[in-house]
């Protein structure tokens, strides 16, 4: 099975740029001609959070309809500049199957791998939170299948990442979410975004994977002393990749154009 992930979209209204610099809605364009041109194409795209700069109706339509462009199923979740009731009216139930005036918290049945939706989201702040009754919700989804390797995908990693500016937003509930995520031992890893770079770590007894953006990366400063700031990178998103061997493994794939391929032999 292979799963792409795209995150941090950032999509502006059309006809601009973000921040009046960075090109994203071009950059998704490239992102997703990337993946619709993948073999093996993936079984399904997540789209991590931050798909709109300002959670706007107008930016959101604009995201729509580029990531309709997709050749395969997708699936969103919000991010922090995102409006969650926006996101749920914009997207169908095929992107995002939940119920009105709830959390963006679904599952995605897969023979091979669960996928579980949980919405970091709180209204006006830029930090994750996952409440009390959403961790029941996910306690009780993850007890259902507890044999079935899981993922979880979520817009705000629940750990400091060495990030300055995402390490001050905080995130509300991690001790919940903690304790549900070490009490079972099938989820294979939680894809997160929100960081603005590929970053991994071990976490309550899974792995936390965060993707980049798709070419607004923020600044790496592991003295935690820098101003915050980004630069304007390729777009990148992830793949990952589950074996017949039940292991998952996931790339960073960086969309610009490169010399090669050389073959070693003939060099």
């Amino acid at each position: 099975m292979l799963i792409a992930q795209i995150s941090d979209t950032h999509i502006p209204l059309k006809g601009k740029k973000t921040y009046g610099i960075a090109p994203m809605a071009e950059n998704l364009v490239q992102c997703i001609a990337d993946i619709n041109q993948q073999n093996p194409k993936p079984d399904l795209v997540l789209v991590t959070g931050d798909i709109t700069h300002s959670g706007q109706s107008e930016e959101f339509n604009h995201a729509a309809y580029l990531l309709n462009q997709i050749k395969t199923p997708f699936y969103v979740i919000p991010g922090n500049h995102d409006d969650r009731n926006l996101l749920r009216s914009t997207f169908d139930k095929r992107s995002c199957p939940v119920e009105a005036d709830k959390k963006i918290d679904y599952v995605i049945e897969n023979k091979e791998l669960r996928l579980i939706a949980l919405d970091s989201t709180m209204l006006g702040k830029p930090g994750g939170e996952i409440t009390k009754v959403q961790a029941q919700w996910l306690n009780e989804k993850l007890t259902e299948k507890p044999k079935q390797p899981t993922l979880i995908f979520m817009h705000h990693p629940p750990v400091n990442c060495g990030v300055l500016e995402t390490n001050a937003d905080g995130f509300i509930g991690k001790e919940l979410l903690g304790d549900v995520v070490s009490s079972h031992d099938h989820i294979e890893k939680i894809l997160c975004g929100h960081i603005h770079l590929p970053i991994n770590t071990r976490w309550c007894g899974t792995v936390i994977s965060t993707a980049p953006s798709l070419g607004m990366q923020l600044a790496l400063d592991l003295t935690l002393k820098r101003e915050s700031e980004f630069f304007l990178e390729a777009p990148a998103y992830q793949l990952h990749y589950w074996t017949q061997d039940k292991n998952l493994i996931t790339h960073t794939v960086v969309v610009k154009p490169v010399d090669g391929p050389y073959l070693f032999e003939n060099l």
